[in-house]
């Protein structure tokens, strides 16, 4: 390990980073994509899907720089200070620990405004994450218009402790966003899990810090050298696999046991916060009669019609506006005063209906889309009144008359005559949670008509 190694690269310790960056990485990888592979979460637009894309994507940039601008496998090249340029200012910078203490920031910023401000932010994630990285891109700019990196990639004092502060001022940022949003009674821990992103990116980031000032600044101890490049890429690895594990960005997801494809506990948005028969159906419940004759609203209270309309529904392919009314009518349960319930079941609504280009979204009108995307109270009892008249209106226009003539009616008349002693159900209809915290999949029922549920008597 003597000097050839420390300054060139290639010690045995250097090998055994990369190895241990390299399981980091893939555990990474399986932490983000098993769960929407075994879940079949449905791939969105919103930030819940690309926040944490961009997160693997800057854990990447971050730990593959590392190797390249300490150069630890002895990576050999005539231009080697253009490509510190950028391994060590660009990628490592903006795109690597900059990229991914933004996406942390962008998260506790949404949080603050969705539960203290109750609304949504003014700013799209896409817009503010790029504003979040702007002192990075700058800052990496100058270095590189100054060009202070010396041939192995090092920038001295003058301009290692800069570059040391600008990485805690994104820690002490996530700080600040952090204590706005601590008096919130969060469901699902959302500020437990910020508050443990912050422990371990602060401890992770001292240490780090800590091995890039010795690496930097002590480049003629050659054993010091092995060691904080050693000390750098480790605890890299370790970051972006906690930091990323203790997301927020997808609450629901992390409850449901990767082992358990038949836990059902939190398969529902209403079901995770609670609600009180939120879609069950009962062996016992009482069968009521169905009069094709009522008011639709009337109709749609009754479980076990409004069950067998989606089913109809969903067979036509057009099962939105069921599960559209009843979430609505889900939320319509949370009382008034139960705020924070009131806002993730709003936002999960909104995220799943009302965004343009949602999983299910709903034929409504602009002026009633934006009125709820622009609403300044995401806890207001009429939130959703409009749309759900409007929706309404397209149930008795289409589904409705098509149902009465279904096999599907045949069916629930069939059952309302025969079974006395109460209904055998399936479990749950499985509904899909998103918004910037919580993403869900939705299992596609089966589009051949139900058969009878009737048995002659033994």
């Amino acid at each position: 390990m003597g000097g050839g190694c420390a300054k060139q690269g290639g010690c045995p310790s250097d090998y055994l980073a990369v190895v241990i960056a390299v399981i980091c990485f893939f555990v990474l990888l399986s932490r983000s994509v098993l769960p929407c592979l075994i879940h079949k979460a449905p791939r969105t637009n919103s930030s819940s899907f690309w926040i944490p894309v961009i997160q693997v994507f800057s854990s990447f940039n971050l730990l593959f720089s590392i190797v390249m601008s300490v150069n630890l496998l002895q990576f050999k090249s005539q231009h080697w200070q253009r490509y510190c340029y950028l391994w060590a200012v660009w990628v490592e910078g903006p795109l690597g620990f900059g990229l991914l203490m933004s996406c942390r920031i962008t998260q506790a910023f949404q949080l603050y405004f969705i539960f203290v401000k109750k609304r949504l932010p003014p700013v799209k994630s896409y817009v503010f994450l790029p504003l979040v990285l702007l002192p990075w891109i700058f800052g990496a700019a100058i270095i590189h218009a100054r060009k202070p990196l010396s041939n192995e990639c090092h920038l001295g004092l003058q301009w290692t402790f800069p570059v040391a502060g600008l990485h805690a001022l994104y820690v002490l940022a996530l700080v600040a966003f952090t204590r706005a949003v601590r008096h919130v009674e969060f469901r699902f821990d959302e500020l437990k899990d910020l508050w443990k992103g912050i422990l371990v990116s602060a401890a992770s980031v001292v240490i780090w810090v800590t091995a890039f000032v010795l690496n930097e600044i002590l480049t003629e101890i050659s054993w010091l050298q092995v060691a904080s490049r050693f000390v750098l890429l480790v605890t890299g690895g370790v970051l972006v696999v906690v930091f990323f594990s203790i997301s927020s960005n997808q609450p629901l997801l992390s409850q449901i046991s990767l082992k358990k494809k038949d836990n059902f506990e939190f398969q529902r948005m209403s079901l995770a916060l609670g609600i009180p028969d939120s879609g069950l159906l009962f062996r016992k419940e009482e069968f009521r009669p169905v009069d094709p004759n009522e008011p639709l609203d009337k109709l749609l209270l009754n479980k076990r019609f409004r069950q067998s309309l989606m089913e109809f529904a969903d067979s036509c392919y057009a099962g939105e506006t069921l599960h559209f009314y009843e979430e609505v009518y889900e939320h319509g349960k949370i009382p008034e005063g139960d705020s924070i319930r009131r806002i993730y079941m709003a936002r999960h609504i909104m995220e799943k209906f009302i965004v343009a280009g949602g999983e299910m979204e709903v034929n409504v009108s602009h002026k009633t889309r934006q009125e709820i995307l622009t609403t300044q109270d995401l806890t207001h009892p009429d939130l959703f009144k409009n749309a759900l008249n409007e929706v309404m209106q397209l149930i008795k226009m289409n589904l409705l008359r098509d149902y009465w003539s279904s096999i599907y009616f045949i069916k629930f008349k069939e059952e309302e005559s025969c079974d006395k002693e109460g209904w055998s159900f399936s479990p749950p209809r499985i509904s899909s949670v998103q918004g910037s915290d919580d993403p869900f999949y939705q299992e596609h029922l089966s589009k051949s008509p139900p058969t009878s549920r009737c048995t002659s008597p033994g």
